[in-house]
């Protein structure tokens, strides 16, 4: 008798043969048989999927009960996942029995979805069907249990009906956005959602009357812990909240009133891209469908929208960056020719014509491909070669997420892994696999860029290169030609340039190049030399740019990128020329070359909306607890953004307080950001800290700036003195399954926020973080309470410390907390203070620093410290911190600042100084600055000349004597 494996690739046979036994011990149980499975059928499915053999292995009973239920050989259906909803739910006797019921029924409906899907009894519709019906049914049953479990616990809420205006109790709407939205989940993926209620209102019937928002936004947190946790039994869908109204920062749960609000005012293009697929899954479908009708202007323009064009672009664009950084070329749904390539085919044109043309305001993209072409809005031969790609590209995704329901798109790269696939998709081996696989690649991808792509991506043939820069290159000249070309050409040291190519040309790294890349190099080094005499120091700027080339010598993708776009490699040279500080960068972080190609977007930073929404973009896709890429995607962030700042600063584009500003923004984003992902790996292990009333709060948690973050006067590379504070109860605990005490909860908080900041990963740090302004410097505790800080400051501040407070301000976190600390710095900054006990003080101080960080004495002829030095920056700060601290008790409004210039501004404004010395101060003050900015640039310090800025630092000298001295 011939074994069920026969017939298999030697591979897979082997692999089978070596499980059968262990999976199998006596032989193939009869309930298996039993239900209309061959021995063959069982076979074929232990050969492609690790999953489903697990399954057998360690839950054979629950199995067994599942196709005894309903037989593998029948389709999975709407009706059958809720009448087996049904039969777990009646166990179902608290949240803990809840949540195993959960977890139960999602492996069993699993087993049945995974094994249609790989052994192809299912079709792709049925296998995405499935899986979104069982997601519906998960979160609409979790939902309904924990609501009515809650409203005897909290009482019931009320507020006015959506249809009918009349009061009455209120559920909430849960809207799927992307795949599940649109009814085509993966079989191993995981949910985006977005929670909504009707109407503002109070409970009802509780011990006392809750706001309906606190309600739903308790619902909401049960909810997600039903889904997500990880449990002995598992989870059941791994749950996304961050494309709801302002993302990880925003209520969880918001009214119909707040969601249109928010979606009409503050929406963005990316955000009407989500909402094509937005589906009520769960909740109140009658509410919902009111919701939806509200939603529809935001989404569906009334009139032909050819802006979507753009914005789409631009997602592209960005996706594009990530794979290049990522390396996923391999990944079938990011790549080129990829699932989302046909995504944004389809939603371009929903986007542009939908409001127009309401056949198109469907979810589904098969539909509305059908829908395409039967509106004559694509040819018929390009709606087939999509949709059949579509098919194939999604039954792959499912083929590589059901081996071992795992959530991936990358393509496997060991042999086994590889037979598994080629099986399942139906190919005698891995290469014909490849090989369908990138035939359809290439159809999509010139079929996106037909539609999608930039008229720039088309560019005409790059201007020809005189033949003698290719002559040098490749060493077809002799040395005293090569000289004589390059003084010619313009090059201001020509020997020092020959001996740096010819090292470059001759070192091992170019010399063990395989031929593609060779060929790229010899290619790109001529247009490179070219491009060189268009600027000055061309000497200097080649062995600036050269940093760039040695690091991208095995990553030539990057040299086609220039090679292709004439005007990057135009303003590469143009920085490097301008700026060693700009090449150095450039060198460490090559994926940055992305930011040349565009020179609008490059001399012109985004505002601070701007860059928080294109961070939040960015991060959408990366969970939470992936800290790893989510620290180096926020350094990859930041490291783009200061190369624009810089860019446009060199240009002239930005003024030296719109610098600082910009560079000040992109530090707030990233803290905002990294407050959410350290707050939210903490809850998923020990769960929302808890308020006196009981109720739990979003962080209540707050990051205070202080010197330049505080002062808004950032430059390149500033670190960042921090104070961690929050206003928390520290005798209460957080309410997960692993309680902590709220002080030590906001202790690891801030522990996790410094490392996230502080911590040196292959693209660097962050921010250099100083955590010695909090109260007690060193000794103290890392987070203070609010009361505590209060505390600190009103009894035991030392005068300097009060003086630092006068450059701090709120940066990042809650609110709330941010205003109670407003309030404390206001109140310090105005108490009463002896002006000559005060001045003595400062002016020790002041002495203190200058013979610490200053220029010693035997060279302060020689050298001029900018900062440090008599007349210069920090005498400007002390002279203003004095006059803030001896003044606001008389002039409360000048604590409204934080930043040096604002406050001078306002001491002008209140009589305590002279305008005119204000004013003049003011202007040496940017003077300063503004050369420290231009020094980093050049990788310089900021110590000039000792004869340097001779009338400032007079003027300095002169206001420190009249103010604090006289």
């Amino acid at each position: 008798m011939s074994e069920p494996w026969n017939g298999m690739p030697a591979i897979l046979a082997e692999n089978v043969s070596a499980c059968w036994s262990a999976i199998f011990p006596d032989r193939v149980p009869e309930w298996l048989l039993a239900s209309g499975l061959s021995e063959n059928d069982i076979a074929e499915a232990l050969a492609r999927s690790l999953f489903l053999r697990e399954a057998l292995e360690r839950h054979p009973e629950q199995i067994r009960a599942a196709v005894e239920s309903r037989p593998l050989a029948e389709p999975t259906t709407e009706d059958w996942l809720q009448e087996r909803w049904g039969e777990f739910l009646q166990d179902v006797d608290s949240e803990p029995a809840l949540h195993t019921a959960l977890r139960q029924f999602r492996r069993e409906s699993q087993f049945r979805i995974i094994w249609r899907d790989l052994m192809r009894w299912a079709d792709l519709h049925e296998t995405m069907a499935a899986a979104s019906m069982l997601a519906d049914t998960c979160i609409d049953g979790a939902l309904n249990w924990l609501y009515d479990t809650l409203c005897e616990e909290l009482g019931t809420p009320w507020g006015a009906d959506p249809v009918t205006g009349e009061d009455a109790p209120q559920k909430m709407v849960v809207l799927g956005m992307g795949k599940l939205g649109g009814r085509e989940l993966n079989v191993s993926s995981d949910i985006d959602l977005i929670f909504g209620f009707p109407s503002k209102g109070e409970t009802r019937g509780g011990r006392r009357a809750l706001d309906n928002q606190q309600f739903f936004i308790r619902l909401g947190q049960r909810l997600i812990q039903a889904l997500d946790q990880i449990t002995a039994d598992g989870f059941v869908f791994r749950t996304d909240m961050r494309l709801r109204p302002y993302g990880q920062s925003g209520a969880l749960a918001l009214s119909f009133a707040a969601l249109e609000t928010y979606y009409q005012d503050q929406g963005r293009d990316w955000e009407r891209y989500a909402m094509v697929k937005a589906r009520v899954v769960a909740g109140d479908q009658r509410a919902g469908k009111v919701l939806m009708e509200m939603l529809r202007p935001f989404v569906y323009r009334k009139y032909i929208d050819f802006s979507a064009f753009e914005s789409l672009r631009a997602m592209k664009a960005m996706i594009s960056r990530e794979v290049r950084r990522k390396g996923l070329e391999n990944n079938i749904k990011l790549g080129s020719g990829g699932i989302r390539e046909i995504e944004f085919v389809v939603q371009a044109f929903q986007l542009i014509r939908g409001g127009r043309d309401r056949e198109l305001q469907q979810r589904e993209l098969l539909n509305i491909l059908k829908e395409l072409e039967e509106l004559e809005l694509l040819p018929s031969p390009v709606v087939k070669e999509l949709r059949n790609a579509y098919i194939f590209l999604r039954d792959l995704e499912h083929a590589l997420q059901g081996m071992e329901d795992k959530q991936t798109q990358i393509l496997p790269d060991d042999e086994l892994s590889q037979a598994r696939v080629a099986r399942i998709m139906g190919y005698d081996d891995w290469s014909a696999c490849q090989e369908a696989l990138e035939e359809h690649r290439q159809k999509v991808a010139k079929h996106f860029s037909d539609i999608i792509a930039t008229e720039e991506d088309d560019e005409a043939p790059e201007s020809p290169v005189d033949d003698g820069w290719f002559e040098l290159w490749l060493a077809e000249m002799d040395e005293s030609a090569a000289l004589q070309w390059l003084e010619e050409q313009g090059f201001d040291a020509p020997e020092a340039s020959y001996k740096r190519l010819k090292e470059l040309r001759e070192s091992r790294t170019v010399q063990s190049l395989q031929t593609q890349g060779r060929r790229r190099l010899n290619q790109f080094m001529p247009l490179l030399l070219s491009a060189l005499t268009e600027v000055e120091g061309s000497s200097q700027t080649l062995e600036r740019v050269l940093q760039l080339v040695e690091a991208i010598l095995r990553r030539t993708a990057y040299m086609v990128l220039l090679l292709e776009n004439p005007g990057a490699l135009t303003q590469l040279v143009r920085l490097c020329s301008e700026s060693p500080w700009i090449a150095s960068l450039l060198a460490e972080t090559p994926l940055l070359l992305d930011e040349l190609l565009n020179a609008e977007s490059l001399y012109n930073p985004p505002t601070k909306d701007e860059l928080q929404d294109e961070l939040r973009q960015q991060m959408l896709r990366i969970p939470y607890e992936d800290l790893e890429e989510q620290m180096e995607s926020l350094r990859h962030f930041k490291k783009a953004h200061i190369l624009r700042v810089a860019a446009s600063e060199l240009k002239g584009t930005l003024p030296l307080m719109k610098v600082s500003d910009y560079l000040t923004w992109i530090a707030e984003v990233v803290l905002d950001h990294v407050v959410d992902v350290a707050f939210s790996n903490l809850v998923s292990r020990h769960g929302y800290p808890r308020r006196a009333d009981g109720s739990t709060c979003n962080t209540d948690f707050a990051i205070i700036g202080y010197g330049k973050l505080g002062g808004i006067e950032l430059g390149y590379t500033s670190d960042l003195d921090l104070v961690f504070v929050h206003k928390a109860d520290p005798q209460q605990s957080t309410d997960g399954d692993k309680p902590l005490d709220n002080a030590v909860f906001y202790t690891r908080l801030g522990q996790r926020i410094v490392h996230i900041l502080n911590t040196q990963t292959p693209s660097g740090q962050l921010y250099e973080v100083d955590m010695r302004l909090r109260p007690s410097g060193n000794s103290g505790l890392l987070v203070s309470t609010l009361q505590a800080f209060e505390k600190y400051q009103q009894n035991d501040a030392w005068t300097w410390e009060h003086q630092a407070l006068a450059r701090a301000r709120g940066v990042a976190g809650c609110k709330d907390t941010l205003a109670g600390f407003e309030k404390i710095r206001h109140e310090i900054l105005c108490q009463s203070r002896d002006k000559e006990a005060l001045r003595e003080e400062v002016v020790n101080m002041r002495e203190k620093m200058r013979k610490a960080l200053g220029t010693p004495e035997s060279k302060q002829g020689e050298t001029f410290h900018i900062k440090h030095d008599n007349g210069g920056i920090i005498d400007i700060e002390f002279l203003v911190q004095y006059l803030m601290l001896a003044s606001s008790a008389e002039h409360p409004e000048l604590t409204q600042w934080s930043d040096n210039i604002r406050q001078l501004e306002e001491l002008g404004r209140a009589g305590v100084m002279a305008v005119e010395d204000t004013e003049k101060l003011r202007e040496t003050f940017i003077t300063l600055r503004s050369t420290i900015h231009r020094r980093a640039l050049q990788n310089l310090n900021s110590q000039v000349e000792g004869d340097a800025f001779p009338e400032e630092r007079a003027y300095i000298r002169s206001m420190w004597q009249k103010v604090m001295l006289d």
